[in-house]
């Protein structure tokens, strides 16, 4: 009687988890460079075998590859893009251009399709248009426009679709907007709260699951250029 040439036991424990064998990378190889006469049949398969899940790896490390190139492709563009806008924002030599760019150059570098700064008033006036790129809104808007009414603080920076809330910040445009970045902005003591609102008619632009890094960095200079402005 042959003796088995495995013992039943181990045998039955490969067979049971057969991936025990072929993720490990010392016996794959101890079994794919064993002698090919003794059990051709056996090494071709198993060596098929091996390269099929090393073929699905290097796959899915492609893929993986391509996905980080193409995330730090859009995060350079994207920190590109905010560096132009503050540079633009820097240029200006009086107020007046600087509220004239912030609508104009600054939203065409940002590729939005609107943008707003709203200034809070406690005057009975308060709710009425300075122009292109102002609104002037009643005390407490700029927290309530954030948190949609909700009892909660309002982020420095909220991603969102357009709840149609707004209109009157967006004019015209309103009804074209599908999303928008609402960045709170600090003026300094004894100054009431503002905000500046970029509106989109791209309902992707401007999402909950975007990172906020950038416009962080970008309201943060933003408030600086215009308290120098206010000073």
């Amino acid at each position: 009687m042959n003796k088995p040439l495995m013992a039943d036991d181990l045998r039955e424990k490969i067979i049971a988890n057969p991936d025990v064998l072929l993720e490990d990378a010392d016996v794959m190889r101890a079994l794919v460079g064993a002698d090919a006469d003794q059990s051709a049949g056996n090494i071709v398969d198993l060596r098929s075998v091996a390269m099929e899940r090393l073929e699905a790896r290097f796959d899915r490390l492609e893929d993986t590859h391509r996905n980080v190139i193409a995330a730090a492709y859009d995060n350079l563009a994207g920190t590109n893009q905010i560096h132009r806008a503050i540079l633009r924002m820097l240029d200006a030599s009086t107020f007046e251009r600087f509220l004239a760019d912030l609508s104009g150059e600054v939203a065409d570098i940002l590729r939005v399709d609107a943008v707003r700064l709203v200034l809070e008033s406690n005057l009975q006036d308060s709710h009425k248009s300075a122009g292109d790129a102002v609104a002037i809104m009643p005390e407490g808007f700029v927290e309530g426009y954030i948190t949609l009414g909700r009892n909660m603080p309002a982020r420095q920076v909220t991603l969102r679709e357009f709840h149609k809330v707004g209109g009157s910040l967006y004019g015209a445009r309103a009804e074209f907007i599908k999303s928008e970045a609402c960045l709170k902005v600090d003026l300094g003591p004894d100054r009431l709260p503002a905000m500046l609102v970029m509106g989109s008619e791209d309902a992707q632009q401007f999402t909950p699951q975007q990172g906020t890094d950038l416009l962080t960095f970008f309201v943060g200079v933003f408030e600086r250029v215009v308290r120098r402005w206010l000073a």
